[in-house]
């Protein structure tokens, strides 16, 4: 034979050996949906188990991510703001001598930052509010009532009475503290405090509005004015202590507190994400929403069980045809192979199955939400229903959680398929 005869029988021998591999597993793959097809209840029943399985995970992280998507803006935007901008050490130790100047000027260079959606000025102090005989210990607040407005929709929090304008000795107070000074609509608040020139300061504020803010601390103690109302009795002109913007999207605020870092580019200046300011806060959530685990592995071994329970029953079952199959040559290797294509069949139409019903699940209860027999509070903010969240990790982390345990629960009931004895399992009736 010479060399090039040698060289197209072994293209022919390759050719030979590719093509029969490629028979013997659509063999298999015939086999397996024939299987499959042939013992309905059994595969109806296994791909019942895998799919309430994937429906139940991906609704429990939709649930879960929903609850605290929800949670956390309700905290940031109605309150705190997603980013704020303080002088540095402001947070540590708040002082009302750290002052913000320029803060119109800043404002201009935040909105020119992508992703920046409204920003509002503020300012705090402590002091004592007076109503005839009663006295309470207030939080001052100031804020510009427009911008604030813009910010954090502050005049849905009034509950009674007309949100702050731009009239001077105007006053809100938290119902909390409201109702500690026995105080309505109309009435005249002395407030008292001390002001940054040393001096004590002290006006009558006329209360045109009681707020609800959701947190009873701050209602209890909360005390607003408008911005210059507030700049005059501190005698700090036109500055502020605290800058908070709102972003377009919460998910990209470590970015946007970045590129506002790099434009003010002031090492005297502080900018700070929602996770660092009320870093208290957001450790809580993060602590509990590592229930969301718990559950998903509580999810995985029910499926992984009840998939292993009826594999290795369908295995039992199926002894002297395994054995009929190794008798004709069949090697085990592809014994194995038949058991596991047999159970990614019923996998793959489980979690198609399950993603589309998920998938729909998850979007009416967003829209929807369940109502909460007896409201919760979280983070000082009082809730009567839940809503859903529909995000890629609700579809992705169940169908690979479901994929690989029933996968790796298959394992031992095809490789007990695989070690079947001919001549015993041929005996079996």
């Amino acid at each position: 034979m010479n060399e090039n005869q040698a060289v197209k029988s072994r293209c022919l021998f390759k050719t030979f050996n590719f093509q029969f591999l490629k028979d013997i597993g659509f063999v298999i793959l015939k086999i397996a949906f024939r299987n499959m097809l042939r013992q309905k209840r059994r595969t109806a029943l296994t791909s019942l188990t895998m799919l309430g399985g994937f429906i139940l995970a991906a609704v429990s992280i939709g649930w879960s991510d929903g609850t605290y998507s929800y949670i956390i803006n309700m905290f940031t935007s109605d309150r705190l703001g997603q980013i704020q901008v303080h002088r540095a050490g402001y947070l540590d130790e708040p002082s009302i001598y750290d002052r913000i100047q320029n803060y119109r000027h800043l404002g201009q260079i935040l909105l020119n930052v992508e992703g920046v959606k409204a920003w509002a000025p503020r300012v705090y102090t402590a002091g004592l509010a007076s109503l005839e005989d009663k006295t309470a210990g207030v939080r001052l607040i100031g804020m510009d009532p427009d911008l604030e407005e813009k910010a954090t929709g502050f005049s849905r929090k009034v509950i009674q009475g007309a949100p702050l304008t731009n009239d001077p000795y105007q006053a809100l107070l938290g119902k909390g503290l409201a109702r500690i000074l026995g105080a309505r609509v109309g009435d005249g608040i002395v407030l008292l405090t001390q002001a940054a020139d040393g001096s004590m300061a002290n006006d009558i504020f006329n209360v045109v509005g009681i707020v609800d803010t959701g947190d009873e601390t701050s209602d209890r103690l909360g005390l607003y004015l408008n911005l210059s109302d507030a700049q005059d009795l501190l005698v700090i002109g036109e500055e502020v202590h605290e800058i908070v913007i709102m972003v377009d999207n919460l998910k990209r605020v470590g970015e946007i507190t970045d590129s506002i870092q790099d434009r003010l580019d002031d090492p005297d200046m502080e900018v700070l994400p929602w996770q660092k300011f009320a870093r208290l806060f957001y450790e809580a959530m993060r602590a509990d929403q590592q229930g969301m685990w718990i559950m998903l592995f509580i999810i995985i071994l029910i499926v992984s069980v009840g998939v292993l329970n009826t594999v290795l029953m369908s295995v039992l079952e199926r002894r002297r045809e395994y054995g009929l199959l190794k008798a004709i040559g069949t090697r085990p290797a592809q014994i194995v192979h038949l058991v596991l294509m047999e159970l990614l069949a019923i996998v793959l139409i489980s979690v198609v199955l399950g993603g589309v019903l998920s998938l729909g699940v998850n979007w009416l209860v967003s829209i929807y939400g369940v109502p909460i027999p007896l409201e919760i509070t979280y983070g000082g903010m009082a809730f009567d229903r839940m809503y859903t969240e529909i995000n890629a990790r609700s579809l992705y982390l169940p169908a690979i959680t479901v994929i690989i345990s029933a996968i790796m629960v298959g394992i031992f009931p095809a490789l007990k398929a695989a070690r079947t004895e001919p001549a015993k399992a041929m005996r079996t009736f």
